[in-house]
């Protein structure tokens, strides 16, 4: 017999008797199952926390460009980490914000082609599938492991950048950090830990802000239903105290940008090569018209005309711009061979050296090296390969080096697996026999004393390519000048595909992160614009020469006065000019500086995926466990 069946009643007179009017245990647990759970019912302000940090986020990029928005933007979506019971429709509503801010970020993607716009779409609704997960996994961090929310918050956002930028080839645009390029002693950090660290500072700040706001505000948002139970409604910043949390992410903000002060004066420019850039202004459309192709190269001629009267040491044209093709051939395959290997293409061709000779003819006339953008093709014997280019030529030697770009656009150079989904054929305006081949090495190509590293079109978008670029250039040198860096970074781009929208901007706003990381010049020759020179400070200089080649010199000005344009920005808008035909002169400044990025890569990014990783999943195990002990003490 059991000890609870042997028990006597006890008396009620007993002293030590129990209160009558004391509820039992097992009623408390009866009447626990009929109380009413706390709500988790949606409520207004879940879905308009996400549509206000979708519009703040929108107006921190460009076109807006309104770059301390980004100091706030996620503070509506950590006021959503910060409550304690999920409300219903919580990760619909982030989703739905996430998709809202990509795809108006990205709305430039449906210039490019019609069809484009289902790419637009597969796009936009990837990258927001990271704001609910980015949600998701500050929540486990913040109420599973107690996380403060200054350390979480910025921990899983650039874990989730990281992510971003190597899943699926990889895109690192619209990083967080990217908004503050202007605040050049804030962006120093990025020679350390990349770009990343730039991110991570502005999601600790608005995560600091949302954590010392009081629960009123989250009733004057709606984030609280009507009726709560005893337990708070929200998660303060975290165990530590919310202003102990302010106090400690000033002091990382004062720090950053007092290594940025630091570094910046340990600048010491030094004058490196004469660059000059010339900036065709065609569309995609018209390029890719043959009628027009004469056009364009006598477009191209006159303005390296005009480059060669400043004496440059090389001059650099955009992406694809020669309207030739650079063609080789395996030299066992015999005509017949040949045709069976490339059916599209007579032979002579092939075997025709006109190219070469006239690309040996315009450096040599130019008395200046020649960096073009061209199309390659390589017949072998196991096919035909076509290469998107750059040719390096030497005046009075001619064509001396290629380099084939190693990082390829999706649906804009190559379909992902197509052999195993035809369909997504669909998605590209390329068509099967003009795919792009990837290239198979790094490139470093010499002008004079200096090291020059040649990257194309969204190729200085990708921190961790252009950091191997420069880390691996001493395994790349050339045999008459060794040497352990790059001098330059060149870009040659074609950014026709997008008709001066903002596509144009923010392309050159991520790239110039590359020349921080780096502590590399980089120069960008681009077709429509915006060409750049950008030192190792990431700043955007102003170019010795800006010539306008589109405006008409009036009779009473002399050869010898500017005309036209004269700077790259508007006067009036401080917008950068595009879609305009104009040559750029500037010498290179030239940076003595080393990087700690180019030597560890990218540990700092690496290291805050890997928590965000274990926070996942050490939060859900935690999170079953309290529902499972939870179930157990209701049975």
């Amino acid at each position: 017999m059991s000890m609870l069946s042997s028990r006597k009643p006890i008396s009620s007179n007993n002293s030590d008797a129990v209160n009558e009017n004391e509820p039992s245990i097992r009623s408390i647990i009866e009447s626990g199952r009929r109380e009413p759970k706390p709500r988790t019912n949606s409520t207004p302000g879940i879905w308009a926390m996400p549509l206000i940090s979708a519009g703040l986020l929108w107006a921190s990029f460009t076109p807006l460009d309104y770059g301390p928005l980004a100091w706030i933007a996620l503070v509506p979506l950590m006021l959503l980490v910060r409550l304690r019971q999920p409300p219903r429709h919580l990760y619909k509503a982030v989703f739905l914000g996430g998709w809202l801010t990509m795809m108006v970020c990205l709305q430039w993607m449906r210039l490019g082609h019609i069809a484009m716009y289902p790419a637009w779409f597969a796009l936009a609704t990837y990258c927001a599938l990271y704001f609910p997960l980015f949600v998701a996994a500050s929540r486990l961090a913040v109420h599973q492991l107690r996380m403060p929310m200054v350390v979480a918050i910025p921990v899983v956002w650039v874990g989730l950048e990281f992510l971003r930028a190597h899943l699926m080839t990889g895109f690192a645009w619209y990083y967080l950090g990217h908004t503050q390029y202007y605040w050049t002693e804030l962006i120093q950090i990025s020679d350390v830990v990349g770009a990343y660290g730039v991110s991570f500072i502005v999601a600790m700040v608005a995560a600091a802000i949302a954590g010392i706001l009081p629960d009123a505000v989250f009733l004057k948002c709606r984030l609280l239903p009507d009726q709560q139970s005893d337990q708070p409604a929200t998660s303060p910043n975290g165990v530590s105290g919310d202003w102990q949390s302010v106090v400690v992410t000033s002091l990382v903000f004062a720090v950053v940008l007092t290594y940025g002060f630091i570094r910046r004066s340990q600048a010491d420019f030094d004058s490196g090569p004469r660059v000059a850039l010339v900036q065709g202004n065609f569309t995609s459309e018209v390029k890719h018209d043959p009628t027009l192709a004469a056009k364009i190269q006598r477009k191209h001629y006159w303005l390296t005309a005009l480059a060669t009267q400043h004496q440059p040491d090389i001059i650099i044209w955009p992406e694809s711009m020669y309207r030739g093709a650079i063609m080789q051939v395996d030299p066992n395959l015999s005509d017949t061979q040949l045709k069976k290997v490339d059916p599209f293409v007579d032979p002579q061709h092939y075997r025709n050296s006109r190219v070469a000779e006239e690309l040996n003819h315009l450096a040599t006339k130019s008395n200046a090296h020649l960096m073009i953008g061209i199309t390659a093709r390589e017949a072998k014997p196991d096919g035909v390969a076509n290469y998107n280019s750059v040719a390096f030529v030497k005046p009075e030697v001619g064509l001396i080096a290629r380099y084939d770009k190693l990082h390829r656009v999706p649906f804009g150079e190559f379909v992902p697996f197509a052999e195993q989904i035809p369909a997504l054929k669909r998605l590209t305006p390329i068509s099967s026999t003009l795919g792009i081949s990837k290239g198979e090495a790094i490139s470093v190509f010499t002008v004079d004393e200096w090291r020059m590293a040649p990257i194309i079109c969204f190729e200085d978008t990708v921190p961790h390519l252009v950091r191997k670029i420069v880390r691996s250039s001493s395994q790349a040198a050339s045999d008459e000048m060794p040497g352990p860096l790059v001098d330059v970074l060149v870009n040659l781009t074609n950014d026709g595909w997008f008709h001066g929208s903002s596509e144009l901007d923010q392309h050159l706003i991520t790239s110039a992160f590359r020349a921080v990381e780096c502590r590399t010049p980089l120069v960008r020759a681009v077709n429509t614009g915006i060409s750049a020179f950008i030192d190792g400070d990431g700043v955007i200089v102003e170019p010795e020469l800006f010539i306008d080649a589109d405006t008409k010199r009036p009779e009473n000005v002399s050869p010898e006065e500017p005309f036209g344009h004269t700077s790259m920005r508007d006067p009036k808008t401080g917008k950068w000019h595009r879609q305009l035909n104009a040559v750029l002169v500037k010498n290179v400044p030239l940076d003595s500086r080393r990087s700690l990025y180019v030597k560890y890569g990218d540990w700092f990014a690496f290291l805050c995926a890997m928590l965000t990783g274990v926070t996942i999943m050490v939060g859900i195990f935690i999170s079953r466990r309290e529902k499972r002990a939870a179930k157990a003490v209701t049975v």
